[in-house]
């Protein structure tokens, strides 16, 4: 019986690296802002953490050893992802940010040989970045409303339309894009093709870019994006046309997972620096940690947090099982259902515990308030799944059209009567003789 909690103690030596490093170079660095993101702050900063993080073999471990990184199954990658989540900056030291893990995982499966080269193997070594340019501002992430449109004129496609939400646009080499090519195909989901656009391509044109959040409006890094008369070669298609739907579904049911990963240490964190203020901040009572009130909501937190990673992993070890993240879809859903939920409660819990502190911007709790509405989006909103899980629970089970339930107790009753009829008959007569010679000695 294979059923065990404790990591692997090699790995486990890995892990306490990547808590080292975390602590000592990661989180400090963060604190610098703008100073590390740009050309000469990523040469200073970024880039001899990397080579670090590389000569400990945890490189883009989500990628298998022919493209450079460890190919870590998910359980592995959840245990990483929760150290990692905690810090907005660790995914790009460790070769593992969004949205360029999932752009380069489908140009690693469909792309072909020039597409690879072109983008895959920079991407790899965070030498540009990319967008994945699929939602709409008319209709959101909903494949079966896209209107924007890429007509194939002899040799080239012609794109037009526009697409909303597409992160780090506005820094992108290339753009994952989304278009309709077959809008009169007989199987809805065959309509829409994925086309690789560089950024720079005459008619590509970001309107603004949107913030999440507050902030100075246009200052963002959500891109709203035009295409107009965008002419890209046929070879720009990625994978075959019609495919968009499935290839999607390789990105997101990963990038679900990965997503969940990050938010459990994101709600981790929150809840440790919940405790951090609990057991410091006084009040005329004495210590916020002795209110009976703050011990519930410590107390809940941590529950809910803990049920939430066991959730992750759980899937994560599915999803290594089965090698196949179609048979692990309940399951995939259950944790994008949980994720918002959970970071959303743990965060606004602890910015009240730090009163106005906690909501100024001087504190991370508003930040993750708000990353946790957007986990409630990205990658299809709650609802959508809630629906995806109903129906995967659902399945398993048949009508019974009766007017009474089979788990009806009076007919459990009598189908229990009639199965163990002759027992009970035997029991009748041994409890009748019973009485009748206790009635001769009487």
């Amino acid at each position: 019986m294979a059923w065990d909690f404790e990591t692997d103690p090699e790995f486990q030596k890995k892990l306490d690296w990547i808590e080292d490093f975390m602590r000592e170079e990661v989180e400090p660095l963060s604190q610098l802002g703008l100073a590390v993101r740009g050309t000469l702050g990523r040469e200073k900063f970024i880039k001899p953490l990397q080579e670090k993080v590389k000569a400990q073999g945890l490189w883009a471990c989500h990628l298998g050893p022919e493209l450079g990184g460890q190919g870590f199954g998910q359980l592995k990658l959840g245990l990483m992802n929760e150290k990692l989540g905690r810090n907005s900056l660790a995914p790009t030291i460790f070769g593992c940010q969004a949205p360029d893990t999932g752009n380069a995982e489908i140009i690693a499966h469909y792309g072909t040989d020039k597409q690879k080269e072109q983008y895959l193997w920079p991407l790899l070594n965070g030498d540009i970045r990319s967008a994945f340019s699929m939602s709409e501002p008319t209709g959101g992430s909903d494949p079966l409303t896209f209107k924007t449109r890429a007509v194939l004129d002899g040799n080239e496609w012609v794109i037009n339309g526009e697409k909303w939400f597409s992160t780090n646009a506005r820094y992108s080499k290339v753009l994952v894009l989304y278009a309709v090519t077959d809008p009169d195909a007989k199987d809805p989901y065959r309509r829409t093709s994925i086309f690789l656009v560089p950024t720079d391509t005459p008619g590509v044109e970001i309107i603004r870019n949107v913030g999440v959040g507050s902030g100075e409006i246009g200052n963002g890094t959500e891109g709203y994006v035009r295409y107009t008369d965008v002419r890209v070669p046929y070879d720009a298609l990625l994978g075959e046309r019609g495919a968009a739907f499935v290839i999607a579904q390789v990105r997101l049911g990963g990038g679900r997972v990965h997503h969940a990963m990050r938010t459990v240490g994101a709600c981790k964190h929150a809840l440790d620096l919940m405790c951090r203020r609990a057991v410091s901040r006084t009040t005329r009572d004495g210590k916020l940690a002795d209110l009976q009130m703050v011990q519930e909501q410590i107390a809940d937190s941590w529950i809910a947090v803990e049920q939430f990673r066991l959730l992750v992993l759980r899937t994560a070890w599915l999803i290594d099982k089965h090698k196949d993240y179609n048979m692990v879809r309940k399951d995939i859903a259950a944790i994008k259902v949980a994720m918002p939920k959970v970071y959303n409660d743990v965060a606004t819990k602890a910015a009240h515990l730090h009163g106005a502190l906690g909501v100024s911007n001087e504190m991370p709790f508003m930040h993750m308030v708000t990353s946790s509405l957007v986990m409630g989006i990205a990658d299809g909103p709650t609802e959508v799944h809630k629906v995806t899980l109903a129906k995967q629970v659902l399945k398993d089970y048949r009508p019974d059209n009766d007017l009474f339930p089979n788990y009806h107790i009076p007919r459990l009753k009598e189908a229990a009567e009639e199965k163990y009829a002759k027992e009970l008959t035997e029991l009748k007569e041994a409890y009748r003789a019973e009485r009748a010679k206790n009635a001769e000695n009487a």
